[in-house]
């Protein structure tokens, strides 16, 4: 085996669907196997460099798996993550609708902004902002040309899945008789103020609003019991600063173009492209390089050392068996 397959055997991936034959292999695996396999993921954290290169390989790992997920399955979750962060809209609205036009309203309503974030993260659903950082990290760390196309197609099913939630959410609220007057005053509100921003401010804030949500994937493998707080936390300092975030502002942007308030280029040049750079920026090319780079070395020294090890056992091996061939003889 050649050094470039054994480095692809070791850890590489290629993307695209996963082989249907594979899966039911893993299937099939027992639960003693599935223990082993804990087992050594533990053992391979704990000799790990450094806390971050441990956060980092899990992340990775996260993303090498949803990048071999089924289209059509990302797809859906992706349109469920879309309706979920409309949520974010909905508590936002209620609350401005009934709380007093004051500081310390603003303060209290920008908590419902964090209410789409926390569902979606804690049901696992596809959210594009997150995968600017898991999906990306594998593909840093072996950047082929299919490992690219994986990223590319992922991020294209799962953006459209988004939007398409997002829309489905705004269009019933808008025609459904769910919510009074105030509350449909209030998205509207809600609405226009997103688009009050100019273009560079909605890619400035979406910078800013992607490396938040980059740093709030970072830092949920550690969080534990405490991940409900750090969502919350960095969201609604978003909230407070009034960043622009592609999935929560399309609900909001969309409920003005169904209502005849905003029109469908406003929507994707004013809004849609300015904050979709800005959040890619900053997950991506922003947090991602700089968590990537920082345990790159890490990674290296860590792939000596195994190296280092698989050598030794080999040399002890080949001693084991040399006084044995000497006694056949």
């Amino acid at each position: 085996m050649s050094q470039d397959q054994q480095k692809h055997a070791e850890d590489d991936f290629e993307g695209g669907d996963a082989d249907p034959s594979e899966q039911k292999q893993q299937d099939s695996t027992s639960g003693k196997d599935n223990e082993q396999h804990s087992e050594r993921e533990e053992e391979e954290s704990r000799e790990l460099p450094s806390q971050a290169a441990a956060v980092h390989q899990h992340l990775r790992k996260d993303g090498q798996k949803e990048l071999a997920r089924d289209s059509m399955a990302l797809l859906w979750s992706a349109i469920a993550a879309g309706i979920s962060m409309s949520l974010s809209m909905v508590a936002r609205g209620l609350m401005h609708a009934n709380l007093p036009d004051s500081g310390a309203g603003f303060m209290i309503e920008c908590l419902g902004y964090t209410v789409g974030f926390i569902v979606v993260i804690l049901a696992r659903q596809q959210l594009f902002t997150e995968n600017t950082v898991t999906a990306v990290l594998p593909v840093m760390s072996h950047p082929t040309l299919g490992n690219f196309g994986a990223l590319g197609r992922l991020w294209g099913v799962v953006l459209a899945g988004n939007m398409i939630g997002a829309a489905i959410a705004a269009w019933t609220f808008l025609h459904m008789p769910i919510f009074d007057t105030p509350t449909q005053e209030a998205f509207t509100t809600l609405g226009k103020h997103v688009m009050e921003n100019t273009t560079g401010e909605m890619f400035a804030k979406g910078v800013v609003a992607g490396w938040m949500i980059a740093t709030l994937v970072w830092l949920i493998p550690a969080a534990d019991q405490a991940k409900v707080w750090i969502i919350l936390i960095i969201t609604y300092v978003m909230a407070i600063g009034e960043l622009t975030h592609i999935i929560v502002g399309a609900s909001e942007v969309l409920y003005l173009v169904f209502s005849g308030e905003a029109s469908w280029g406003e929507f994707l040049f004013h809004f849609g492209f300015p904050t979709l750079a800005g959040n890619v920026v900053g997950g991506t090319f922003i947090f991602a390089l700089i968590s990537h780079a920082q345990i790159r070395g890490d990674l290296e020294a860590q792939r000596e050392r195994k190296q280092g090890l698989i050598q030794r056992r080999h040399k002890k091996n080949r001693q084991k068996k040399a006084p044995d061939r000497s006694i056949n003889d």
